[in-house]
């Protein structure tokens, strides 16, 4: 029932109007020329982003006097139906939406005046400077220091030290990163969080080329980096409660509507296995039921989630079950992909014969980190185990 009450509630008149509004305005903009990459992409994308935010259509989650559309949450989960189901381009900065509530509830009112629009118009794109090569999943172990000089308007902070696997660094115009700011075993009680400019002297970028043949991450060094204490989130030391607000913001409403993402890409597949004539393979034909079994599940624990979100209720270590799931479901269904697209899926994606351009090669190379990005497959069964089994914690290293 609370499932069918949250179904209802994306359809009210006025989600019904905002609806058509997306339509009207994507049915006009969407214009997505083909075969674009690397530079040409993001270019495109920033113009789209610009025009959408132009027009009073980004940012349905923030509260209206930043700039944002101020939506509840069966509007903000329309929208995402909408853009999904229209195809239309992501953001150029996803991760610009990690930082962005955090400035919105922490920022100083200098630091949402400076940052928010050119955020949600994609004028400046920003990459996240969270992991390094000895904390990952251990974050608070971090050890880029920040040290303090000089005071009052004059103080800055001078940083040193290293970060990894930064999605973006390269082409990003801002970093926000957690840096240590206690004694060196302070851990997460001495961490700040610092917004960074990426042209800034002392800041070393080496992209790193993944399995894929791109080079999506990078590696970031800090040499004395100086960066003004203006732009610090909150107070000192209170950056890793700060960060929960970023990390809890990974998980929006946009997974919400993700199942319909999931529906379609799954629904190319069976295109695609019909063409090849694969689905005629009994053994292609039940790894077919089973990701259309996936693709069910998917859409109702969505539905489940709309409906302990609008009831108020926090899906908690619950969320690390949806996570895990969709991790091996992604995995699956590009493992299936490369079956159904036979000996073709070993061309290279830039190859004129590659079946459909190659995406279901690069989905399947892209999602083998689909169980590490954002919370390892380890740290979400461990969340599963303690606090949804309420199973003893795991013992700590020495």
């Amino acid at each position: 029932m609370r499932a069918k009450a949250a179904s209802e509630a994306t359809r009210s008149p006025a989600v019904t109007e905002l609806r058509q509004r997306l339509r009207e305005f994507l049915a006009m903009n969407n214009d997505r020329p083909r075969g674009l990459r690397g530079a040409g992409r993001i270019a495109w994308q920033k113009d789209w982003t610009a025009r959408l935010a132009d027009a009073g259509l980004a940012g349905p989650s923030w509260p209206a006097e930043v700039g944002g559309m101020g939506l509840g949450l069966a509007g903000q989960v329309a929208y995402h139906q909408e853009l999904t189901r229209a195809k239309a381009p992501g953001h150029p900065s996803p991760i610009a939406f990690i930082v962005a509530p955090t400035i919105i509830r922490h920022g100083t009112e200098a630091q949402r005046e400076r940052f928010l629009r050119p955020i949600l118009r994609a004028d400046e794109l920003w990459c996240q400077g969270f992991s390094e090569p000895g904390a990952g999943s251990d974050l608070p172990s971090l050890s880029t220091r920040a040290v303090r000089d000089g005071s009052d308007n004059d103080a800055v902070y001078r940083v040193t030290g290293q970060k990894v696997w930064t999605t973006g660094a390269d082409t990003a115009d801002w970093m926000f990163a957690l840096v240590r700011t206690g004694e060196p075993d302070s851990h997460s009680a001495g961490i700040s969080y610092l917004l960074l400019a990426m042209d800034s002297p002392g800041i070393t970028v080496r992209p790193l080329r993944d399995i894929t043949g791109r080079t999506h991450f990078s590696e970031v060094f800090f040499d004395d980096v100086v960066v003004p204490v203006r732009q610090r989130v909150g107070q000192e030391n209170q950056g890793w409660e700060i960060a929960r607000t970023s990390l809890g913001h990974e998980r929006t409403t946009m997974s919400l509507a993700a199942d319909l993402r999931y529906r379609r890409i799954a629904s190319e597949l069976f295109e695609l296995a019909r063409s090849t004539c694969a689905i005629g393979e009994p053994h292609i034909r039940q790894a077919l039921a089973r990701a259309e079994a996936g693709v069910q599940i998917l859409t109702a624990r969505a539905e489940t989630n709309l409906a302990e979100a609008l009831a108020g209720r926090d899906p908690g270590a619950s969320a690390s079950v949806d996570r895990l799931f969709r991790a091996e479901f992604e995995r699956e269904l590009h493992e299936l992909a490369l079956a159904v697209t036979g000996p073709d899926a070993m061309l290279d994606a830039r190859a004129p014969q590659a079946p459909e351009r190659g995406r279901w090669t690069i989905g399947y190379l892209a999602t083998r980190a689909s169980t590490i990005g954002a919370g390892t497959a380890e740290i979400q069964r461990n969340t599963i185990a303690e606090s949804v089994l309420h199973l003893p914690k795991a013992p700590k290293g020495p």
